[in-house]
């Protein structure tokens, strides 16, 4: 799986999936795009910001997931990681709001790990997705009243389309988009994600 991610890795930067347009934004502004108060956070290191911008249906995100997490643990204490919304797939946009709707019962991190564990499940269907989400819900032990109201709610959408509009804003053009201290990263192996991190905790 690591070498599959390690392909894909360098294959989605040389179609520029993973690269961003000239960045406007700047200082304080720049810091409120990349962070919101209410973006979902999987980990609260506090030395640095990791932020990816993420399809929960995109192929990269898919397998880019397990390094992601072997970076979460091995930096989980010391790096704050962020997820950020970017739905550009036919159901992505319904899976976000099932990650969303399970954050307002602070179970956000599961259903993130539920997502990606079952993308070939559900990930590139025709039709709605949205029982088999219900079903991770319910499964994960959630308050389905809760969940239902909060997946359904306007403003769930709106911290979605919020995200959105903050990664075009930044110039982000592909998932998954990672962001390092606020700087974008181009990295070519998942060796240079490790060193931007060791450099960024370093510093």
């Amino acid at each position: 799986m690591i070498g599959t991610a390690v392909l894909v890795l360098a294959g989605f930067l040389i179609l520029g999936g993973g690269e961003s347009r000239s960045q406007t934004a700047t200082g304080e502004e720049r810091a409120e795009l990349l962070v919101r108060d209410d973006s979902p956070r999987l980990s609260e290191g506090g030395e640095a910001v990791f932020v990816e911008f993420l399809d929960f249906e995109c192929e990269g995100c898919l397998a880019l997931y397990p390094v992601v997490e072997d970076l979460r643990e091995e930096y989980g204490d010391r790096v704050t990681f962020v997820v950020r919304h970017m739905p550009l797939h036919g159901n992505s946009l319904d899976a976000a709001l099932a990650a969303e709707a399970a954050a307002d019962q602070g179970e956000f991190e599961a259903m993130y790990q539920r997502l990606f564990e079952t993308a070939e499940d559900w990930g590139h269907r025709q039709t709605s997705q949205r029982q088999a989400f219900f079903g991770y819900a319910e499964d994960l032990g959630l308050d389905m009243e809760r969940f239902a109201a909060s997946y359904d709610d306007p403003a769930t959408l709106d911290r979605i389309e919020q995200s959105e509009a903050d990664g075009q804003a930044l110039g982000v053009t592909g998932t998954p988009t990672f962001f390092l201290d606020g700087d974008v990263l181009q990295p070519a192996s998942i060796a240079d994600l490790e060193e931007a991190f060791d450099a960024a905790l370093r510093d």
